[in-house]
């Protein structure tokens, strides 16, 4: 290590060999890392069957689809559902203005994979962060610019890219709550992890500021605003059409959708229903667990409730779901349920989690209910909260509010009409997000956007 208050320019003779001893030590605690947890990983292939898909990839096995090189490449990874959903704007919006480009995706979850897959073509599982295996993909692909949504900070990839000549910029950047206090442990090392980044555009000026502190230039930093304010819709899908059809022939409704649940919130949910029902026997409430590998246990949960329930993996779409719960047990289908419901909660902020994501049912204009544990999504929340766009609820006061709210019309509306109004307000990250990206492309030549063309109601 250096000496206290020694500086070491990464360039000189110096910092190369304090660069090579970083690097080999952390791929060596990375790979005793694995080591050490692999019988964990062997369980969740053995019973989720988890990891199991992709495993080559992850490897460093390049597969041949790939291979096919374009003049442009440039390579996004986005970790799970969340951030490919994010940069999907972001996605098509270059392949509109670069003509030729080949745009890449990888992600990390099977949930992401399978979501990016029906969205894109060059899609893959993204390897784990040792030299020898994103050597493998960087020289594969040849990438003009990788992108990294959010929070990807992998030490091996940004020196391996760096060293290649690959552009790389940081997207959607955001520093959780609960992950600041573990980067600043480490801000030395990430301090020179960050020298190889070229941009980074966080969500908000806290993002920025915490950014920062952590060890990245200040002078690359900047404010790009948040790409989940305009997740491009999804296509409707047959059985999303067929919902509908369904909800529309028996008049079922109210519907409440709640989403993104987590362990400790189905069973209140479910208690908070037979309320529901005693004053709207045709009510629909749509649960939907955020991993999949809860389905089973929620769907057990559910036959020993008494209540009447329908999975949708054994839906055919004739019956009816009038006074009924529906087990979203499928992926990707979430965000276009949302349009359906009265009543929205979204779910991992009953519980100690952080929350998850509000903008897919904001953006349909449906009032929302999250819980008191939010933190993972404090600047949005805090947004709405501003704008009186949604409502706080406990365990204790769940109940009466949905209820409140189901009887109270007026009120109700408005709180939706306020949330659309918060994502219309905080448009334009998408702009920022690829211009800052064709500017970090040497030379090339970029198609001018089709002009927006705003339609009158």
């Amino acid at each position: 290590m250096p000496g206290k208050g020694r500086q070491l320019s990464v360039g000189s003779a110096d910092g190369r060999k304090y660069n090579r001893r970083v690097y080999f030590a952390y791929s060596l605690l990375l790979a005793l890392a694995l080591l050490l947890s692999s019988p964990w990983w062997v369980l969740e292939m053995l019973r989720h069957g988890k990891y199991r898909v992709g495993l080559r990839e992850r490897l460093g096995v390049v597969p041949d689809r790939l291979r096919n090189l374009a003049a442009q490449t440039i390579w996004i990874h986005a970790v799970s559902v969340g951030e490919v959903l994010a940069v999907t704007r972001v996605v098509d919006e270059l392949k509109s203005r670069l003509p030729g480009c080949r745009v890449v995706v990888s992600t990390t979850t099977d949930t992401g994979q399978r979501l990016a897959q029906q969205r894109e073509s060059n899609v893959f599982y993204f390897p784990f962060d040792f030299a020898f295996s994103v050597r493998a993909y960087l020289r594969a692909l040849r990438p003009n610019v990788l992108v990294l949504a959010e929070s990807e900070f992998w030490p091996n990839l940004l020196h391996e890219a760096h060293l290649a000549g690959t552009a790389v910029a940081v997207v959607n950047a955001r520093v959780s709550d609960r992950s600041l206090p573990r980067y600043l442990r480490f801000r030395g090392l990430l301090r020179r992890v960050f020298e190889n980044v070229d941009i980074f555009l966080a969500q908000s000026e806290e993002d920025a500021q915490r950014l920062v502190e952590i060890g990245a230039p200040a002078e690359r930093v900047r404010l790009g605003g948040n790409l989940k304010f305009e997740v491009k819709p999804a296509i409707e899908s047959e059985s999303i059409r067929a919902f509908s059809a369904c909800v529309r022939r028996d008049a079922s409704g109210p519907v409440l959708v709640a989403g993104s649940t987590l362990e400790g919130e189905d069973e209140v949910l479910l208690d908070c229903f037979r309320r529901l029902f005693e004053q709207h026997p045709k009510a629909l409430m749509v649960l939907a667990p955020r991993h999949p590998e809860r389905f089973e246990a929620v769907a057990s949960l559910l036959a020993t409730s008494g209540l009447r329930w329908q999975r949708r993996s054994a839906w055919d779409g004739q019956q009816s779901l009038s006074g009924c719960v529906f087990l979203l047990d499928s992926i990707g289908e979430l965000a276009s349920l949302y349009q359906f419901a009265d009543l929205a909660f979204v779910g991992g902020s009953l519980v100690p989690r952080g929350g998850h994501n509000v903008l897919e049912a904001a953006r349909f204009g449906v009032p929302i209910l999250v819980g008191p544990h939010t933190e993972n999504f404090r600047d949005i929340i805090l947004i709405f909260q501003r704008a009186d766009a949604l409502r706080v609820v406990t365990l204790e006061s769940l109940v009466p509010t949905v209820l409140g709210l189901l009887n109270a019309t007026g009120e109700r509306v408005r709180l939706g009409q306020r949330a659309r109004q918060v994502m219309r307000s905080e448009e334009g990250a998408t702009e920022r997000t690829v211009a800052a990206l064709l500017g970090l492309l040497p030379e090339v030549s970029v198609a001018k956007p089709e002009p927006v063309v705003e339609r009158r109601a």
